[in-house]
């Protein structure tokens, strides 16, 4: 054999390199841009939930804050688990009632942090009006205008406030940062309204639920959701991905690997969602694309890094 060519004992053989290259495809590069590490579940073994996430292919993780007592802790967080874990800073719709004197300067502080990546979790919530809508936006604007002032990306919620969230956005259009509508759920109109403003959306285990004729599976299957404006994440320890669920199509179900299926059934409840459920969430959203979940995990690791300026 001349000396240029490849045996397929060599490493660099054809038949080598396509093991190799099966073994990456097999473990996706994933990004969880949403989970609630901080959440009481968690409390026994966090060491374990996040290696799970890392050996289902969940490279980097973002913890939520919605409380400023939330905030410091997913930043405590972040400093034990340096270059895997990331964090958000703000102040839950639901908890927009808490605010008082100093939070805002609180709140500055913990989002000052590099580590800190994001403002949000912040927005409207009037599906189940937990603080008056009034203080709700006052709060959800302060935190607009927090995120144009460090330049820091904003981690969206919105439920039944749709408009409402929109109006605050476009008064601070000029300088709004990037900006992403976290677990979104809505309609494929409102979908078109935040991407026209130049949002990202962000999906999860919802697609599971979503029942409706105009919701997140059409969306995606219409492919209203350009592949550079889509992040993922889990939402843990909510948003379980029911893969069992009746109406899910057969092609969907099908598309999932037993690889993810092992992580989803072995490690995730209904009770208690895991980041390691990400790559079922992928594959899912792949199916209803019609697009590989190679592509999808690829392209939306890439957005959050973008985004979020996370480390490589």
């Amino acid at each position: 054999m001349a000396s240029n060519e490849l045996g397929s004992d060599s490493p660099n053989s054809p038949e080598n390199i396509s093991v190799s290259m099966q073994q990456c495809y097999e473990n996706y590069i994933l990004v969880d841009i949403g989970a609630n590490l901080t959440n009481k579940k968690y409390g026994k073994d966090l060491d374990s939930v996040i290696q799970r996430a890392k050996d289902a292919g969940v490279q980097k993780i973002m913890v939520t804050g919605a409380s400023l007592r939330t905030s410091r802790e997913a930043l405590r967080l972040t400093r034990i688990y340096p270059g895997t874990l990331y964090s958000t800073a703000g102040i839950h719709p639901h908890d927009a009632k808490s605010w008082t004197e100093g939070y805002l300067e609180d709140l500055r502080e913990v989002a000052m942090s590099p580590e800190c990546v994001a403002i949000g979790e912040c927005g409207l919530d009037y599906n189940r009006d937990f603080s008056p809508v009034d203080v709700q936006k006052e709060v959800f604007e302060k935190q607009v205008e927090l995120a144009c002032e460090l330049g820091k990306p904003l981690l969206l919620h919105e439920r039944d406030a749709h408009q409402d969230v929109l109006d605050v956005l476009c008064r601070h259009r000029d300088r709004l940062p990037a900006a992403v509508i976290h677990c979104f759920t809505g309609t494929a109109e409102q979908a078109r309204a935040y991407l026209d403003l130049g949002l990202y959306l962000g999906m999860t285990g919802y697609l599971c639920k979503d029942k409706s004729d105009n919701g997140v599976r059409k969306i995606l299957e219409d492919g209203l959701v350009p592949l550079d404006r889509l992040l993922v994440e889990t939402d843990s320890p909510f948003m379980y991905p029911n893969t069992r669920a009746s109406k899910l199509p057969a092609h969907v179900k099908e598309a999932l690997t037993e690889r993810s299926l092992t992580f989803l059934q072995r490690y995730c409840t209904f009770q208690r969602n895991e980041p390691c459920s990400l790559p079922a969430i992928v594959e899912m959203i792949a199916a209803f694309m019609r697009k590989p979940a190679e592509e999808v995990a690829l392209a939306t690791a890439f957005n959050a890094l973008k985004v979020f300026g996370l480390s490589q």
